[in-house]
Formats: C-alpha cells, sequence, structure tokens
C-alpha cells in the first residue's frame, strides 16, 4: 500500500475533503504516478453536482501529469522516472480506437465514468466505501494508479503544470478543430464561450489558418485575453441583444464553423444559428440536466447546417498532446497564458474561481 492525499468528493455540492488514503500496488497493467500538476475541469464539476450521476463518495481528478514511480510487471511503455500525462483510457483493437476515434472506444465507459476497475474494484481505499478510477486516474492526489493504456510519455524537460490541461480540456478544444472541424484555409470559426476548452479552440482555429475568428463570452476579461490569442473579432454576449446576428454580420452569410462549449441550450442554439449554409456547429459542453436543444429543424434541413458531438478532441492523445505541446515551445499554443495555479490544499478555492469565471485554468499543485 502507498500511503498518500487526495481530495474527495463525498456529497453532492459539497465541497471537496481532503483525506488521507492509500494506493494499492500496481497491477500487472498499471502504472503508479506522482501527480506534479492536476488541472480542475468543469467534468469534474459536473459529477461532483450530479449533473453526471457517478457513485460518490469518489475521488475525481482527470488532467494530471506527473512522474511515473512504479509499473506493474507487464508495462513496457513507461519506467520509473518518466515523466506522462495521464489521459483517458482506450483499448487500442476496437474498431473506433482502429480508425482513429479513440474517444469513442466500445469499453471506454467502464475506465472512465464507472467508478471502479471494469472488475468492480478499486485501487484507492479511505474511510468506508470510495470510488475511483476516474478517467483511469483520479487524479486530485499525491499520488494516481493510471494504466498503460492511458498515460502519454513526454520529455523531461516538459513542465508538467502546462502539460496537465491538456490531458483533457486543451486536448478538447484544440482537437475539435484540428481534427473534426478540420477548417479550410481562409474559413471563419466562432467559438462560444472562451474559458480554457474555447480558448484552445481559438488558438487551433488560427493555427489552421481560419482568418475569421469570433470569440463570444461574457467575461471581458476572457476576450481579451481571446483576441490576445488569435481572435479577429469579440462579440459581449451579456451586451449585444441578437449574438447570432452579431456574428453574420462579421462575414457574408455567418461562420462556416462554430465551436460551443458552456453547455446551455441558448447558446448552443445561438451558435446553430451563427452559422452559414452547410456549416457544422460542434457542441462540447455538459451542464445541470442537460435540458434538449431546440433547433428549428426545418431551417437546419433547409441550409445543409449539421450539429455534432465532439468527445475528447476526437483524436490519440499519444499523437495530439505531444504536438500541442511542441507548438507551446515555438509559442504557437502559449498554454501558460491559461493557468493559474492552487495547491490541492485549496482545491475548493480553485474550482469556485474557475466557475466565477476569475481564471481562466485553475491547476492544482499536490505537491
Amino acid at each position: 500500500m502507498v500511503r498518500i492525499r487526495g481530495a474527495v468528493a463525498r456529497e453532492t455540492g459539497a465541497p471537496f475533503t481532503l483525506e488521507d488514503l492509500e494506493l494499492d500496488e500496481p497491477r500487472p497493467d498499471e502504472v503508479l504516478v506522482e501527480v506534479s500538476a492536476v488541472g480542475v475541469c468543469h467534468t469534474d464539476v459536473a459529477v461532483r453536482n450530479q449533473w453526471m450521476p457517478l457513485p460518490l463518495p469518489m475521488v475525481l481528478g482527470h488532467e494530471g501529469a506527473g512522474i511515473v514511480r512504479a509499473v506493474g510487471r507487464s508495462v513496457r511503455k513507461v519506467v520509473p522516472g518518466d515523466r506522462v500525462v495521464m489521459s483517458y483510457w482506450h483499448c487500442g483493437t476496437c474498431p473506433r480506437c482502429l480508425s482513429g476515434h479513440p474517444a469513442y472506444c466500445v469499453d471506454h465507459a467502464a475506465w472512465t465514468v464507472s467508478g471502479s476497475r471494469p472488475d468492480g474494484t478499486n485501487a484507492v481505499h479511505g474511510e468506508g466505501p470510495l470510488h475511483g478510477t476516474f478517467f483511469a486516474q483520479s487524479s486530485f492526489a499525491t499520488h494516481a494508479m493510471a494504466t498503460e493504456r492511458n498515460v502519454v510519455k513526454v520529455g523531461a524537460d516538459t513542465d508538467l503544470v502546462v502539460a496537465a490541461p491538456l490531458a483533457c480540456g486543451l486536448q478538447t478544444g484544440a482537437g475539435t478543430v484540428i481534427n473534426r472541424l478540420t477548417p479550410e484555409v481562409g474559413s471563419g470559426l466562432a467559438v462560444f464561450g472562451v474559458g480554457a476548452v474555447g480558448l484552445a479552440a481559438v488558438m487551433a482555429a488560427r493555427l489552421v489558418g481560419c482568418t475569421t475568428v469570433v470569440a463570444v463570452d461574457v467575461h471581458p476579461s476572457r476576450l481579451a485575453l481571446a483576441e490576445e490569442l488569435g481572435a479577429t473579432h469579440t462579440i459581449d454576449a451579456s451586451a449585444t441583444e441578437d449574438v447570432a446576428g452579431a456574428v453574420r454580420d462579421l462575414s457574408a452569410s455567418g461562420v462556416n464553423y462554430a465551436v460551443e462549449t458552456t453547455a446551455v441550450p441558448s447558446v448552443a442554439a445561438q451558435a446553430v444559428e451563427s452559422l452559414a449554409p452547410h456549416g457544422t456547429c460542434a457542441i462540447l459542453g455538459v451542464g445541470p440536466g442537460n435540458p434538449a436543444l431546440s433547433l428549428d429543424m426545418m431551417r437546419l434541413l433547409s441550409t445543409g447546417r449539421t450539429v455534432t458531438g465532439v468527445a475528447m478532441g476526437d483524436g490519440r492523445p499519444e499523437e495530439l498532446i505531444p504536438k500541442l505541446l511542441e507548438l507551446h515551445r515555438q509559442g504557437r499554443f502559449p498554454i501558460d497564458r491559461l493557468v493559474t495555479t492552487y495547491p490541492l490544499e485549496d482545491i475548493n478555492k480553485a474550482v469556485e474561481d474557475a466557475e466565477a469565471g476569475k481564471v481562466v485554468k485553475a491547476v492544482l499543485i499536490p505537491g
């Protein structure tokens, strides 16, 4: 057993509690990681608040990065001392994985949102029943148990504070643009909600050659940052009566692509209405209750618009994460501009600040 310290979500909507916990020794395919940094993602909040009804109490956290401390006997991908980003689990052999879409792996849910390993066991133990294995890591802790299938080895000089948010949020925003929407050079793209996911989409849009990049939000500070990171236009939705019309006014008939990150149905409808004919809107957010999205279906059909869901950026983490890190090193994907760090003990303050829009990306430092 390894003694660790972790943040536990015990009750719906209640603050996280810092507790002394224990981890098992790694199974043959598992990797014990000492967590150096872990991002706070809206999905963690969604589980704590039971918008995603996973079993509580649970150790959450799924944007972990750290140093390998022990590996199971069958692990060949990494060795103790390697630096890794812990992303999501995928089998690598099902038709979806083999076709380049591991985020939709047929066994993804069993390792990601079941609250345990697929066999019902847990590596993490505390007072009373406790769930873990969230995204095959549960990294709101000083140490996490991952698997060979969901760790991405990074360079020995990698800043793990910068790398951690790539495990989910930044991978999702950038990957949605790069892998799913694949905008043509010279096209237009609007991003609704420019938190960490949305800002990653803004930066990716400029990287792939979009000449009109519109950022929509209600926080002036985030809009200002979006402009610094590549947005050609910004719209304060709190001060604009017709947001979709304002987006359409910036181009001949609307943008070719839209990315919606807020999980607010009325905003998602605005994103769809901002599209030019034959445009595509990617929906990314998870919110309370996930109420139905109301759209004018005849208008949608008659204009050839597409609405699509995207999970985890629809790419291979072992390819996309190193590429985004290299772009960061070149100054073309400045992750550090988004990050505010907090000690693990301040997790509730970090969540509060992130949800209030006071910070773009909260990253916890367990050590």
